[in-house]
């Protein structure tokens, strides 16, 4: 009998943890399968394109999930750990954005077209999400990067803005449980394409990101202090000696920022 009560109770907490577990995460398949099957990834990683128009046609299946991110309460949210909460909002401002582009699609070469001269596309309240109407604007520089909980500078290279210059879209979506292995090869990804990153002419060209959020690698990650402390860390993604790396962390090297290409990521031929 006694055996019998222990193992009960036994069942008892596995059955606790496993609740414990089903609430600590949330369930991304959906749009897992909407990017595995629709984002096209270029050179071995460093790029990829969207096709629009066969996610377009599975337009329900990509309303369910976003009804999925709407049904998510503040307090469900804030008991997550902080991996699950923050690739929560990148796949959610990633899946928005794609939503956006198809409110217009085909009919844009552009997110930018989408806005106006008054307004701007990504401070459009159109997302339902934690409680409240927000923009694309009101995620990113709102719940992740206004937010004390995160202090990660590699989101940048995980948010996706639609935009041939914009960092890849990954053909998978972003996990809790492998959130920084992800992270990490999106920005070893990015800084390795040298069409966007590179060391010419006794200069580092970078990606416009850093110049538009050069104080969010400069705010102690891995001990980075500054934008050129940030980039020393990913020398070799940049293919920087380490003389080169040093020559940069000290300001011998100067930075010089390229432009921007918001062209659609489309898969369309421009």
């Amino acid at each position: 009998m006694r055996g019998r009560i222990v193992g009960l109770l036994g069942w008892c907490v596995v059955c606790l943890l496993c609740s414990q577990v089903a609430v600590a995460d949330f369930d991304h398949r959906v749009w897992h399968e909407i990017v595995n099957r629709h984002v096209v990834v270029l050179d071995d990683g460093r790029a990829s394109q969207v096709d629009y128009q066969a996610i377009a046609k599975e337009r329900p299946l990509l309303r369910r999930y976003l009804k999925q991110l709407e049904q998510v309460a503040v307090p469900e949210f804030d008991q997550w750990d902080r991996p699950v909460q923050l690739a929560f909002l990148i796949n959610a401002y990633n899946a928005w954005t794609v939503e956006l582009i198809l409110s217009r699609y085909p009919h844009l070469d552009s997110i930018k077209d989408i806005g106006s001269w008054f307004s701007s596309p990504w401070r459009r309240e159109f997302i339902p999400l934690l409680g409240q109407r927000r923009s694309l604007d009101d995620i990113e520089h709102g719940l992740i990067r206004g937010s004390d909980r995160y202090n990660e500078p590699r989101i940048h290279f995980a948010v996706n803005c639609a935009s041939i210059g914009c960092p890849a879209l990954l053909a998978e979506a972003f996990e809790g449980h492998k959130l920084d292995q992800q992270l990490e090869q999106a920005t070893q990804n990015f800084l390795k394409d040298a069409s966007r990153n590179r060391f010419r002419d006794g200069e580092l060209q970078v990606s416009k990101i850093f110049d538009w959020y050069q104080q969010d690698f400069a705010e102690g990650w891995r001990g980075s202090q500054s934008l050129a402390e940030f980039l020393a860390l990913y020398g070799d993604a940049l293919g920087l000696s380490e003389v080169q790396r040093q020559a940069l962390v000290s300001g011998d090297i100067n930075i010089e920022f390229l432009d921007y290409d918001w062209g659609l990521n489309d898969v369309r031929p421009r």
